[in-house]
């Protein structure tokens, strides 16, 4: 990828990020006269440039999600570390982004292991911009993700629990139920892959082309919908979290990445395309 697109695209992400957290700032605790959500908001991005440096060096990408999930945990630790007033719904918020975070993380990290490489990265890794505004971007993604979660922990507000709260767990516990199911499928169907189908087609995959990333977005939703009650003025605009998410992984690096790839291998395949055709391909309907 050329210089004309990676350095702009770095710097519209580090701006992005300072006028989100500019905004989710608003109504933020404060630590030694700084919002405690700006704070929080730069751990991803100094994680992501820290480990960027060696990765770049060593030309991997196996530490790539595990950053992003250490990102997680770290500004969820700093912002209870320092947060004076912690009720039950940060505690609720944060405890589902880490449990989140770590099995996610785990899983990917232990998936590139095992697979020895990421197919995504065997180019830009060897560009230095590129793989530049790759990490920062991953700092982006990580900060974008969280930002209700984290508007919300940070907030000076404080309401009691409610039917909200309810409503957005158990969003949370259907994206997240369905995203790691999808998942164990996925990797059981490639460990016991029938050379004569290479694509799975079973399972939560029948109803869905990636239901893992339908989990995704519907867990984010069901925590922006926990957030939201404590969240007011300027820090709204931190609701954009699910909306990033979706627009990520349907417009960006997730289905267009992933299907212009298959189709690149199984184009040919009629049952491939029969496939494409009759399964939707991220909101999950039941098969015929």
């Amino acid at each position: 990828m050329k210089k004309s697109v990676t350095i702009p695209s770095t710097i519209i992400s580090i701006i992005l990020g300072i006028l989100i957290a500019y905004a989710g700032s608003q109504g933020s605790e404060t630590y030694s006269g700084v919002a405690l959500f700006a704070i929080c908001a730069s751990v991803s991005y100094m994680l992501h440039w820290i480990i960027f440096v060696p990765s770049y060096i060593y030309q991997t990408e196996h530490y790539f999600d595990l950053t992003g999930s250490i990102s997680y945990l770290s500004a969820i630790a700093l912002a209870f570390y320092l947060n004076p007033s912690v009720d039950p719904r940060d505690l609720l918020i944060g405890g589902l982004i880490a449990i989140w975070a770590i099995r996610l993380g785990s899983f990917l990290f232990l998936r590139v292991k095992q697979d020895g490489k990421d197919n995504r990265f065997t180019v830009m890794k060897t560009q230095f911009h590129w793989y530049l505004m790759t990490w920062t971007i991953g700092g982006l993604w990580v900060f974008l993700t969280m930002a209700a979660g984290l508007a919300a922990i940070t907030s000076d507000v404080s309401i009691p629990l409610g039917f909200m709260t309810y409503i957005g767990l158990a969003l949370w516990i259907v994206g997240f139920s369905i995203e790691v199911i999808a998942d164990k499928q996925k990797r059981n169907f490639k460990r016991e892959m029938n050379k004569e189908k290479e694509f799975i087609t079973t399972g939560l995959w029948a109803w869905s082309r990636h239901p893992n990333y339908f989990g995704e977005i519907t867990l984010w939703a069901g925590l922006t919908l926990i957030a939201l009650p404590v969240l007011s003025g300027w820090q709204l605009i931190t609701l954009i979290s699910p909306v990033f998410v979706y627009i990520l992984l349907t417009r960006i690096s997730g289905i267009p990445m992933l299907e212009n790839r298959a189709i690149k291998k199984w184009g040919s395949d009629p049952e491939y395309m029969d496939y494409l055709e009759k399964t939707p391909s991220l909101i999950m309907k039941r098969p015929k």
